[in-house]
């Protein structure tokens, strides 16, 4: 294994300091920040946010800002609010492209930095976890109640989130900037951090831990973390296991978002959609991923979207997966087509996107280059104009579908429609409730989690049942010889 110190490597580390009242401690621990190493190219920004101090901590961070005006960037928050919303205040303000937890105290040593970001550095991990209980070369002895409560919630959060970390309270945490700047943190108190590890957990990132040493506070030298602040952790852990929360609304639309990460409604698509499948395949609109880790990957698939962001995102997801090719994919862009080699698809998968293309006949002309003769194209689109409202127009969508008018389209740009069914009929009354009549912005997350938790039994009756669907599940077929 590398070096961490001495491998050689580009970009901005910000280190993340959320004060207050550590007047004390401070400038020492901001002098180890400045001294700490890192491994070789990498840059470091210190972004200090005061969350209102009352000991004369303000001026020392002002007077600090001054003094490395290069690396330190100062903020202040207009009342106290707590470590969480100090450390969301330090996201929204970085701009590095890996970011680093660091308590004001003197609790964690600066100088193990390179072994929490060698995991990142490598490639092997989105998120390390620095651990105070795993085995390290030495640990201030402290109040054993303390170290046994924090294991405690240690198990309750692997518990609830299918994780085996050793310490969900390190202080200790190190991201890609990319993953960081993409979860919405709420707690604003200790609750961030089995918030953060219940999110980072249902994104299926790759989380590391590695073994750091540990020189904790007593509550007299000024340790803040009370026994109220463990029940609040539990409450979160709990709060956050039944509550999908874990991507940030600028990341996609959030009644989309909330959908997509409704796991048994995507099974059961992908169920639906699966026989249609070949060999080589190329899904449209993939966004964060959680349909495209459903799709099988036999010889081929391709995972595109029109969004830099979520590019980079499955780049990450699937990096080192021969199987798997991530590109950038406009459908109204020629050229995206062009470097796709066109002719070269069994199946392209195309599930609620076509409804947000203003053009969506020059769109199907683009998607029929691309599969070969007799290859399928997949679509699942909304059914019936009726239903159109204000869900469909915070979506972005342009239009619902009818069956007679979308197989009239399909036939002019070439397409054969092999088949046409209904999808998610017992949705339609609630859409028509929520969107037509209520017109409601978005969905409760709690009620999508509940729907979810419908799917088997909503999958079995639905083909029992010969009701009008929420979507219509479209397989067009593109001729074996093209059409004179």
């Amino acid at each position: 294994m590398s070096d961490p110190a001495k491998t050689g490597h580009d970009g901005l580390v910000s280190i993340l300091i959320p004060v207050y009242n550590e007047r004390a401690y401070l400038r020492r621990l901001v002098e180890r920040v400045m001294a700490a190493p890192l491994p070789g190219g990498l840059r470091r920004e210190i972004v200090l946010v005061d969350d209102c101090s009352k000991d004369g901590t303000s001026d020392l961070v002002r007077a600090l800002a001054e003094q490395h005006p290069d690396v330190i960037r100062a903020f202040r928050q207009e009342r106290n609010q707590g470590k969480g919303a100090a450390i969301r205040r330090a996201i929204a303000e970085m701009r590095g492209q890996y970011a680093i937890f660091q308590d004001a105290d003197l609790e964690y040593d600066p100088e193990e930095y390179p072994i929490l970001l060698n995991p990142i550095l490598e490639g092997r991990a989105d998120v390390v976890y620095g651990s105070r209980f795993a085995a390290s070369p030495e640990r201030r002895v402290l109040n054993y109640h303390h170290a046994l409560g924090n294991r405690f919630l240690t198990f309750l959060s692997n518990w609830f989130t299918g994780l085996n970390l050793t310490d969900m309270e390190t202080c200790y945490k190190v991201f890609r900037a990319d993953i960081l700047k993409t979860i919405p943190l709420r707690s604003n108190r200790f609750g961030i951090e089995p918030e953060i590890t219940a999110k980072v957990a249902k994104r299926g990132c790759v989380v590391y831990e590695v073994p750091i040493s540990y020189h904790g506070r007593t509550y007299a030298e000024g340790k803040k973390i009370n026994w109220k602040d463990g029940f609040s952790a539990l409450k979160t852990i709990l709060k956050y296991w039944i509550i999908d929360d874990c991507y940030d609304e600028r990341y996609g639309h959030q009644i989309l978002a909330d959908l997509s990460r409704a796991h048994r409604f995507n099974r059961w698509m992908v169920r639906v959609i699966e026989s249609s499948l070949g060999a080589r395949n190329l899904e449209i609109g993939a966004g964060i991923g959680n349909i495209s880790r459903l799709l099988p990957k036999r010889e081929l698939l391709t995972v595109t979207d029109v969004d830099p962001q979520y590019v980079k995102m499955l780049r990450d997801a699937f990096r080192d997966n021969d199987l798997v090719r991530v590109a950038q994919l406009d459908l109204n862009r020629d050229g995206d087509f062009d470097a796709l080699q066109p002719g070269n698809y069994d199946s392209v998968v195309c599930l609620n996107v076509l409804e947000h293309i203003e053009n969506d006949e020059a769109a199907l002309n683009r998607i029929a280059r691309l599969l070969r003769p007799g290859g399928k194209l997949i679509l699942l689109v909304p059914q019936y104009p009726s239903l159109y409202g204000s869900y469909d127009k915070r979506l972005g969508h342009h239009r619902r579908y009818e069956r007679r008018p979308l197989a009239q389209l399909l036939r002019r740009c070439g397409y054969e429609v092999a088949s046409m069914r209904n999808f998610n009929s017992l949705a339609v009354l609630g859409w028509w409730l929520n969107s037509r009549v209520l017109q409601r912005d978005a969905m409760g997350r709690v009620m999508i989690k509940l729907f979810d938790l419908c799917v088997p039994l909503l999958s079995r009756i639905e083909p029992l049942l010969p009701l009008p669907g929420l979507s219509l599940v479209v397989i067009a077929q593109k001729p074996d010889t093209p059409r004179p």
